[in-house]
């Protein structure tokens, strides 16, 4: 197998090499062409053709994986646009399969050329679906986690190599700088992946064991390099500083993590059943970004496998059908060992928030039967070329089936409404989910009165809320990038509520008369929690000084 590496690694090389003198000419070509398609298009399926130096090159791609962190040369086509120097892998963990075409792929644009993009994106990550016969689980989830977090874009595409139809497969966006820079502002910040393909040697003998990323404490920083990957130069003592005020000082975590984003994360990964996460066996696939506030940011990924594709809690044996559709929402919860989850919870407010998300999510996306409307879009999208998959690895009639039905006689992958308009409905009645939030009502900001000469240097935010709100807490900041600083608003007496209704004010002083007071609204009582808006994570309040002193 050496053999064969070395032989492909010298071309690959030469390649490479050849390709300098093309690729800014390519790169030009592309710049100036425009795309018809946008790379994560969600009403079309795209083509990649990747042309290889090698007839075997499953071989080589296999040697490069095994034996090297080296990837092969080659040009890619992208709906049409072209591009040399880009290289290739194959990639993916328990994913990946030695010996197949349809692995999942990372192809590199801006190896040779470190300019070279297509629509911005220098990386193209191509999932093969693997345990998802319907091929609609990563683009579901992604699709409904965008709503409350940021989350990768993914879409479909057809791949060739060396003009063979290799198959169906979902792109999904890779979290890279761009990926950052988009969602977060900036892309400076450390980047660590939770889960290795490779631990590295000669670990202290005091690290504890099989932890994976499940953010528990450990005393020597090397420890933590056997269960993160770091994508940038430095972040390792902050990730230990992360973890030990979980382990040690939870009230005070989110001086280090964004908590809300965090939580939204850990309620979908729940809802959906997504146990190859965080909330699973193993604490992987998900990512955590440092960003320009210097808090940590969860983001998913590798989502192939969720809707109870797996079916593992780090407890006994693999979860059946009717244990997976009535998944306990507080899964975790008292376990030290996902602290996480039993950290955060801990906290009485981020406990009632963390179970509005998981309301939210579920009755925006699943007691109404959207995702099932949704899940038939994305699987009519690729009949055709499903069925023209030479290498697929379930057949057609599962495919077909999969949406509704269980699939396989051993790993039994459950079907999307089979497992879902169940587990909805558990939710729904669950003891902890059926307590009633409060509803906050008539939001409203002072304005400068009509005869007043002063104007206002404050923003002066009142609003109401029933069911009998023990506290209401506003959540501002004056630019998108920011952080939200959290401020209790004071009860107010006001004339004439009805039974169980409360009224709150507080005051945010302003810097200038340009500021923009972009908020949110928090109410909750004995049992729950609710917020104004409701959408406040893609469409909160706003409002400019300036409007008010008119």
């Amino acid at each position: 197998m050496k053999k064969l590496l070395y032989q492909f690694l010298l071309p690959a090389f030469i390649l490479a090499t050849a390709a300098l003198i093309s690729t800014t000419v390519y790169a030009q070509q592309a710049a100036n062409t425009p795309a018809a398609r946008p790379l994560f298009d969600k009403k079309t399926v795209g083509e990649i053709r990747l042309t290889m130096p090698s007839s075997d090159w499953v071989n080589v791609l296999d040697s490069l994986r095994i034996y090297g962190t080296e990837a092969l040369s080659a040009s890619i086509v992208i709906d049409g646009i072209r591009y040399d120097g880009a290289t290739v892998r194959f990639r993916g963990d328990k994913s990946y399969a030695k010996g197949l075409k349809r692995n999942p792929f990372s192809i590199k644009l801006n190896t040779v050329s470190p300019g070279q993009n297509h629509q911005g994106y220098t990386s193209i990550k191509l999932s093969a679906a693997v345990r998802d016969p319907s091929m609609v689980r990563e683009l579901l989830f992604h699709e409904i986690a965008a709503k409350y977090m940021p989350t990768s874009q993914a879409a479909y595409t057809k791949l060739f190599v060396n003009e063979e139809y290799i198959g169906v497969f979902v792109n999904v966006e890779s979290i890279d700088k761009q990926f950052f820079e988009n969602n977060y502002g900036n892309s400076r910040g450390a980047a660590f992946k939770a889960g290795v393909d490779i631990k590295p040697e000669n670990l202290p003998a005091t690290c504890k064991q099989n932890i994976f990323g499940s953010l528990e404490y450990e005393d020597n920083l090397d420890c933590y390099k056997a269960n993160f990957e770091l994508d940038s130069r430095g972040g390792w003592t902050e990730l230990q500083e992360l973890t030990r005020k979980l382990a040690q000082e939870p009230s005070k975590v989110g001086q280090l993590l964004d908590v809300d984003r965090a939580l939204w994360m850990l309620a979908l990964n729940n809802v959906m059943v997504n146990l190859s996460s965080y909330s699973g066996n193993h604490s992987v696939n998900y990512y955590l970004y440092r960003d320009g506030n210097n808090r940590f940011q969860p983001i998913h990924w590798d989502l192939n496998l969720s809707f109870g594709s797996f079916k593992n809690i780090g407890s006994g044996s693999d979860l059946n059908l009717r244990a997976l559709q009535t998944l306990d929402p507080l899964l975790h919860a008292d376990n030290l060992y996902k602290p996480l989850i039993s950290q955060l919870l801990k906290d009485p407010l981020n406990r009632k928030i963390y179970l509005a998300h998981i309301r939210q999510i579920n009755e925006e996306n699943f007691l109404n039967g959207t995702y099932e409307k949704r899940a038939q879009e994305l699987r009519g999208m690729i009949v055709v070329p499903f069925n023209d998959d030479k290498n697929k690895t379930y057949s057609y009639d599962d495919f077909q089936r999969s949406i509704n039905s269980t699939i396989g006689k051993k790993s039994r992958i459950p079907g999307l409404t089979e497992l879902m308009v169940k587990r909805s409905r558990f939710l729904k009645g669950h003891q902890e989910l059926t307590k009633l939030p409060p509803v906050i009502s008539e939001v409203t900001v002072k304005g400068r009165g009509k005869f007043e000469s002063q104007k206002l240097n404050a923003f002066h935010i009142s609003a109401r809320a029933d069911k009998y709100p023990l506290r209401m807490y506003l959540y501002y900041r004056f630019a998108d990038q920011n952080a939200y600083t959290m401020v209790p608003m004071p009860e107010e007496n006001a004339a004439g509520l009805a039974a169980g209704v409360k009224a709150f004010a507080v005051q945010v002083e302003a810097k200038s008369m340009e500021d923009v007071l972009d908020y949110y609204i928090l109410a909750e009582n004995v049992g729950a929690a609710g917020f104004m808006p409701v959408n406040y994570t893609k469409q909160s309040f706003k409002i400019k000084l300036s409007e008010l002193n008119k």
